[in-house]
């Protein structure tokens, strides 16, 4: 056994947790490997929709438990959340299906299909594994790639029947569809959310990256969980660049001393907890021998002296700016998981069009707020603007219980209050505040930072009362109608740019959120690789065995997902300022 402090008398269950890209997954399934290699029985469970633990190994893992025969005392199942979302569905809409009216039925299954519902669906599948059952009286240790959020824990937590607080369509608002299904089996439920707050029994496992951004998403997945009784937290930060390979070449310089920088300065909070680091390594994380050289010091790498630098030819984001431009006005959203630079991407875009003459208004809706951080100057024809999505939700929030709550008695008041906690809420109050701000467009360049989800606008057009309505109230008169939804959804007017990284996780992340837009009727404009090593000229070895690994995504990219794309390299100085985001706009590569 290694002397990682989060493997230190590991509990029976342990938890990896973190954002796609971070390594969670090939944390996961080396720890797996690492307790089966030492004599214990583990079983390995993913609830990731993206799951790669098949991938790993080099077979296959589906929803039943498998044995991984290259690994004694090792088996892996992997929970399709999609499939148990459909099936939660039906066991929820099966039943009143032909007895109460088709109206009311019909709201159910919208309540039904955003990301609440995955989220339940996923942890009705694996509650049985936290709990006394045959499906794992076999093993001394369960090991779950992707642990809950606490927005789902918080929901299994409440209490009260709330089938029929929907059926007698007193339900309006963001996640109450997904609990309708819960009451049947709610002590189990309660039992296995008792097993995860039980320190003797759990432990999660927070996987992050050495990167400001990313820290701050990992602290408030920290707080969000120890404020429902979740305390036995472990922090791992992975994909450390060692020192030895910023002393080869400038850009590996800069890297590391980010990165010292970045732990060194992060929350209080997260300093509090035990913390184990893990090196960056040169190669792909897939099969058992690269899973059992994770958590052991990178090797040195002998190369070629003359071969010195490593970068490829692919288009720039100097393309898509000029093809934007053209227009002279339109709203240019960007969207991706968290930590893929989509902040840095907007502030770049937005200054190169302001620099050219264009009138902008650059929003965001991080909370962190680092815009004016980025951007450092005021600047001619750019007017920058914060959406604060703790204001708008609590503006939403009294909206809702003067309206639909003053309906209801205190139960459902009571419900109610407690589903406009959801993050469902926060992302349909920021989009209605981003609403009012889209109306610019039709004038000037809006370009939008942190955008709603593919979930959020699925469910606003979904339940949209006022997409919905408004259509119906408009039919066959002569006035121009023009919803919010109607201009995402004109590729004349809405530019989406899916912000992803040259890593396997990200760019099935987002694929999916391709998927989820499409659905609802929502083209992606293009996609936009940031930070690649491919793109840059590396010296270091290390470096540059991670450029050639970034081929095959970019492939992918290009070749499967879209058709109009750019790589952003990463850069030796961080895109802070005027001057800086320009260069990165008008790289051609």
């Amino acid at each position: 056994m290694t002397d990682l402090k989060f493997l230190y008398q590991p509990p029976r269950f342990l938890f990896f947790t973190g954002k796609g890209g971070v390594g969670k997954t090939s944390v996961a399934c080396a720890t797996a490997v690492q307790l089966a290699d030492a004599g214990f029985r583990v079983l390995l469970v993913s609830t990731d929709p993206a799951s790669n633990v098949g991938q790993v190994f080099g077979v296959t893992i589906g929803n039943q438990i498998t044995v991984i025969s290259t690994v004694p005392n090792l088996a892996a199942l992997e929970i399709d959340p999609q499939a148990a979302a459909q099936v939660y569905r039906d066991r929820v809409v099966g039943p009143v299906r032909g007895i109460l009216p088709e109206a009311v039925v019909k709201s159910i299954e919208e309540q039904l299909s955003g990301a609440c519902t995955t989220e339940i669906a996923a942890f009705d599948e694996f509650t049985s594994l936290l709990i006394d059952s045959p499906l794992t009286a076999d093993y001394d240790h369960v090991i779950f790639d992707t642990a809950p959020t606490g927005h789902t824990i918080r929901l299994l937590q409440l209490p009260g029947a709330w089938s029929g607080f929907l059926e007698d369509g007193k339900g309006d608002a963001s996640c109450l569809g997904p609990l309708a299904g819960l009451a049947k089996q709610r002590s189990q439920y309660k039992a296995a959310v008792d097993a995860l707050a039980n320190p003797q029994l759990s432990r999660l496992i927070l996987v992050t990256r050495a990167q400001q951004a990313t820290l701050r998403e990992v602290a408030r997945t920290h707080e969000e969980l120890a404020a429902i009784g979740l305390s036995q937290q472990y922090l791992v930060i992975n994909g450390i660049l060692p020192q030895e390979e910023a002393e080869q070449d400038p850009l590996a310089t800069a890297i590391y001393a980010r990165e010292q920088n970045a732990m060194a300065t992060m929350s209080t909070v997260l300093k509090s907890l035990p913390c184990d680091c893990i090196e960056l390594k040169p190669f792909n994380l897939v099969g058992l021998k690269s899973l059992r050289k994770l958590f052991t010091t990178t090797e040195i790498i002998n190369t070629e002296s003359d071969v010195t630098t490593f970068a490829i030819e692919v288009p720039g984001l100097s393309n898509l700016v000029d093809d934007i431009a053209k227009d002279g006005h339109g709203l240019v959203m960007l969207m991706g998981k968290g930590g893929v630079g989509k902040t840095t991407l907007a502030a770049a875009i937005a200054v190169e069009l302001a620099l050219r003459g264009l009138p902008v208004h650059l929003t965001t809706s991080d909370p962190a707020a680092h815009l004016s951080e980025t951007l450092k100057d005021t600047l001619l024809n750019l007017t920058v603007s914060r959406i604060d999505p703790q204001a708008e939700t609590e503006h939403y929030r009294q909206t809702i219980l003067a309206t639909k709550g003053a309906q209801l008695d205190a139960q459902g008041r009571a419900l109610l209050e407690e589903d406009l906690r959801s993050p469902c809420t926060e992302e349909i109050a920021v989009f209605q505040a981003f609403s009012r701000v889209i109306r610019e467009a039709g004038k000037k360049f809006v370009v939008m930072d942190t955008a709603p989800t593919g979930h959020t606008l699925l469910l606003l057009d979904a339940t949209g009362a006022y997409h919905r309505e408004v259509s119906r109230q408009m039919l066959g008169s002569d006035v121009h109608l023009l919803t919010p939804m109607m201009q995402l959804q004109d590729p004349k007017q809405t530019k989406v740019l899916l912000v992803t990284l040259a890593e396997t996780t990200p760019v099935m992340e987002a694929a999916n959120l391709q998927a989820d837009l499409r659905r609802a009727g929502i083209e992606p404009w293009a996609w936009v690789i940031n930070n690649s090593i491919a793109a840059a000229t590396v010296h270091s070895p290390l470096l540059r065995q991670r450029a050639a690994n970034e081929l095959s995504e970019i492939a992918a990219v290009a070749n499967l997902h879209s058709h109009r794309y750019a790589v952003v390299p990463l850069l030796k100085e961080e895109p802070v300022g005027k001057e800086r985001l320009h260069n990165m706009a008008t790289s051609n590569n």
